[in-house]
């Protein structure tokens, strides 16, 4: 495969955002959302991802964290579309189970080229640090609707909003890495009876 790396600019009103991938990196990131708590999200996608990961993200902060995690799942979105190209030769699918003490997550992804996104997730918390717990639905909607990918996001067990947030994040980024992988067997081959995804 070619070098699947790309890098997405948008700018509105409310947001200013970079993103940077590289699909075949090493885990390495450079995360500046102004919500710590997001960039911890963020780092456990580009670890467990094996994507190198640059994300620059300036939002309207001061009315809260809305427009830029959502913002910052999209532009994500379209630059993983952009670096997978033509999807030839990919595995296609992925799927992780992630555990951290008490909670235990599944992710399930499909490069299919259908947005579609399934969330099953009761967090017990409101808020963690300053980010709200309701945005992580907003950046997998922004990232399918973008990637063109239908993912399954479960969240099975815990009780600490932490935990079952972090086992979210862990889990999309093995599933990802996992879908996004090169399968040998089947190199130059669009993985799909349609001959497209």
């Amino acid at each position: 495969m070619n070098a699947r790396i790309a890098e997405v600019v948008r700018n509105t009103r409310e947001t200013q955002i970079r993103v940077r991938v590289n699909l075949d990196g090493s885990g390495q990131s450079k995360l500046a959302t102004g919500i710590g708590f997001f960039d911890h999200m963020l780092d456990q996608i580009a670890r467990h991802g094996m994507i190198d990961l640059d994300i620059d993200a300036k939002g309207d902060l001061h009315i809260d964290g809305h427009h830029t995690v959502e913002d910052v799942g999209i532009t994500l979105g379209q630059a993983v579309a952009q670096a997978l190209g033509d999807k030839a030769g990919l595995t296609r699918y992925g799927h992780s189970y992630v555990p951290l003490d008490e909670a235990l997550s599944r992710v399930v992804i499909d490069l299919s080229g259908r947005p579609g996104l399934t969330m099953d997730v009761n967090f017990t918390s409101g808020a963690i640090g300053g980010f709200d717990t309701q945005l992580a639905f907003e950046f997998f909607q922004g990232f399918v609707n973008h990637a063109l990918a239908t993912v399954h996001v479960d969240n099975l067990k815990g009780h600490n909003a932490h935990h079952q947030c972090e086992t979210i994040f862990k889990a999309f980024g093995r599933a990802l890495r996992m879908a996004a992988t090169a399968d040998p067997r089947s190199a130059g081959v669009i993985p799909s009876t349609k001959g497209t995804l």
